[in-house]
């Protein structure tokens, strides 16, 4: 963070963030951070009440894979091929095999969300490896270090996100109802399977254009904290998706203002901001509930 400022010695000021605002260097960046948090956070109430939260932070960590191999494949081949087509693919690839039944396997499903997990973070590793010159890029998209956000970033996150909230502001009862009682919503018809595969390659895609963007750690936190926070606070899911959506553009937005003011990564700050929000919401929470007893 501390790279984006101009070169003086001291704390950063406000006069300093309001020039380079005008100047737009940080106006990206803050604008990226606010709407990935939003659409994640939205997209994070479905998968915390499916109880696959690590499943985001797999996905997340294949998107990581993806740019990294379409780095190694410039380098090596000479081919270009825009890392987030690469995050896009792996995002997809992932979500196809934890849509896997393991039951007949006899193993739990987490099995497969940790095997996924790992390969990935273990393969980003190892790719990273290979191309030292391209080593601070990929560690910014994995920890969410990146101070920038390149202009077609900004758009690919706004035009997605877009796409997902209308998708969602759509088809938030089927994908709620297939995803609390699927036996109930095949009974009345609905297509669960194609609901719940819907779901998840939105998710993929989400997580794949904002990993790029933001970093995977700060991806994984917008997507389940914010939720998290919404869900314990609120019962009515039309006002949890709103709130999660608020909480994670909060936290997406003034974590870049933290790590810019106190020269954190901002990634690792925005990630702390929304576990920050969901510390602040759980007493509050359960304070509500006491006092409606």
């Amino acid at each position: 963070m501390g790279a984006a400022r101009s070169a003086q010695e001291g704390a950063p000021t406000w006069s300093e963030f309001s020039h380079g605002w005008e100047l737009g260097i940080y106006k990206d960046p803050v604008l990226c951070g606010v709407f990935a948090g939003v659409v994640l956070g939205v997209l994070g109430v479905f998968v915390v009440l499916r109880r696959a939260v690590f499943v985001t932070a797999a996905i997340s960590q294949a998107a990581g894979l993806g740019v990294a191999l379409s780095f190694l494949v410039g380098v090596w081949l000479h081919a270009s091929i825009p890392p987030v087509v690469g995050a896009l693919g792996l995002a997809l690839a992932a979500t196809g095999i934890l849509t896997y039944r393991m039951q007949r396997m006899r193993l739990p499903r987490e099995t497969l969300v940790g095997l996924v997990y790992l390969a990935s973070s273990a393969g980003a590793v190892l790719v990273g490896d290979r191309i030292a010159q391209e080593s601070q890029d990929i560690v910014s998209i994995l920890f969410g270090t990146a101070v920038l956000v390149r202009p077609l970033d900004l758009v690919l996150v706004i035009g997605s996100g877009i796409v997902s909230l209308l998708i969602v502001t759509l088809s938030f009862r089927g994908l709620l109802f297939a995803g609390f009682d699927p036996e109930g919503a095949s009974v009345h018809r609905l297509p669960v399977r194609l609901l719940d595969l819907s779901l998840w390659v939105l998710v993929a895609v989400e997580v794949s254009i904002t990993t790029r963007a933001i970093g995977a750690l700060p991806v994984f936190a917008l997507s389940v904290a914010p939720a998290m926070a919404a869900l314990a606070l609120l019962e009515r899911v039309r006002w949890t998706l709103i709130v999660a959506g608020v909480i994670g553009g909060l936290a997406g937005g003034l974590g870049y203002l933290f790590a810019f003011f106190y020269e954190f990564p901002v990634g690792a700050s925005q990630a702390t901001l929304a576990l920050v929000f969901l510390l602040f919401c759980l007493p509050v929470a359960r304070a509500l509930r006491g006092s409606a007893v």
